[in-house]
């Protein structure tokens, strides 16, 4: 069985998407999910994420919200977006970021539009994991220094979004990059066609100043 890792944050639809697309990995890659923090990568590769961009913000929750119809994925945006992810995120660390726990906070945020951010939600999604205190649970320094391993083994695998999946060191990011990593799952040898080797190595024809 090959092996997989899922780089992924909480206040990413696209991640939420692709959660729901995980089951075609089976019998292809053992997936190892690993919660990150997406604004850790957009600073390190000093970009912006796509809600801080007026008309990619609206493209954005459009293009989920076909794109989810379109699969027959139940979507409803939370009521307000972005929201802070770091509390959900360090949560699904506390409870080992098993797949049951990884999914049941996506479908609470992204199935049913709820606001993890919102103390009353908030409390309604520890009793949904079974957590008397999720505050208690994500105040260990452990799961901080997770969180921060796991943002920062991402920056070093070349992750620069969300969702990322990597295998045999290649990213492929976005939900619609799905298709192209089971394909190089099942043809590792794929991204050593010519023409892929050829792309890879493009110079720059012309640079922005930042």
């Amino acid at each position: 069985m090959k092996h997989a890792t899922w780089y992924f944050d909480f206040v990413s639809p696209y991640a939420y998407l692709q959660s729901r697309m995980l089951h075609k990995f089976a019998g292809k890659a053992a997936i190892a999910m690993k919660p990150v923090l997406f604004a850790g990568l957009l600073a390190h590769s000093k970009n912006l994420g796509p809600a801080e961009i007026p008309s990619k913000r609206v493209w954005t929750y459009r293009f989920c919200t076909w794109f989810a119809r379109d699969h027959g994925i139940p979507f409803k945006m939370p009521p307000r977006h972005p929201f802070n992810p770091l509390k959900p995120l360090r949560l699904a660390i506390a409870q080992g970021a098993t797949p049951e726990v990884v999914h049941a906070i996506f479908d609470f945020i992204w199935a049913e539009g709820r606001d993890p951010a919102d103390p009353v939600e908030w409390n309604a999604l520890g009793t949904r994991l079974g957590i008397a205190d999720p505050d208690a649970a994500i105040e260990t320094q452990a799961v901080k220094d997770a969180l921060r391993a796991n943002t920062e083994a991402a920056i070093a695998a070349g992750v620069f979004g969300v969702p990322s999946v990597v295998v045999g060191g290649e990213v492929f990011w976005g939900v619609d990059g799905t298709d192209f990593a089971l394909q190089y799952l099942d043809n590792p040898s794929l991204l050593r066609d010519p023409e892929f080797q050829r792309v890879s190595k493009l110079p720059a024809g012309a640079e922005r100043k930042r």
